[in-house]
């Protein structure tokens, strides 16, 4: 069977990916996942030695690189959408697989900054939003900085049937990517 390669940054970005794609009611067993483990092996040619040799014995027929945009003042030169599709465009280009190849940089539609948890985020109702951020706020959480990853764990906790809205139009151009690269 030949399968779809997902290359994603890291372990919740595959796990993500596994209950998206069992939601869009595609079997499982069409995609293989490559966890990167951080955006900067995006970058670097030699990752893709195994994804490489999977392409060339057909073993793999499209590929797709999940990316965050993250934020162009922490990392001027991948960070930011813009700079994040343009550094994948050269990857793609320089492995020579742009016929197969398709790309989703995760962030927030709105601001295009952020990862994951940002596209979450974004998807939440206004309601669990507040609530989490008025307990975040009286909370004694240390690393308030990473909040993004606070406030996706705290939503699951407190919403454990609903922790993603994948009706939310903030997740429609990944699922149409997903059903166009499955079919």
């Amino acid at each position: 069977m030949v399968k779809t390669a997902i290359l994603v940054e890291g372990k919740n970005d595959k796990e993500f990916f596994q209950k998206l794609i069992g939601h869009l009611g595609v079997d499982e067993n069409q995609a293989i996942y490559y966890v990167l483990n951080g955006k900067s092996n995006f970058f670097k040619t030699e990752t893709y030695e195994n994804l490489m040799l999977e392409v060339g014995s057909d073993q793999i027929d499209q590929v797709l690189f999940v990316v965050d945009a993250d934020d162009v003042t922490n990392d001027q030169k991948n960070g930011g959408y813009e700079n994040t599709e343009k550094e994948l465009t050269k990857i793609i280009d320089q492995l020579g697989i742009q016929a197969i190849s398709s790309t989703y940089i995760m962030c927030d539609p709105t601001t295009q900054t952020g990862n994951l948890e940002s596209l979450i985020l974004s998807a939440i109702p206004e309601p669990h939003k507040s609530c989490i951020e008025i307990f975040i706020s009286c909370s004694e959480f240390k690393s308030k900085d990473s909040h993004k990853a606070i406030y996706n764990q705290l939503y699951k906790l407190a919403y454990p049937d609903k922790p993603y809205d994948y009706a939310h139009p903030h997740f429609e151009t990944l699922k149409k990517k997903l059903i166009d690269i499955f079919k």
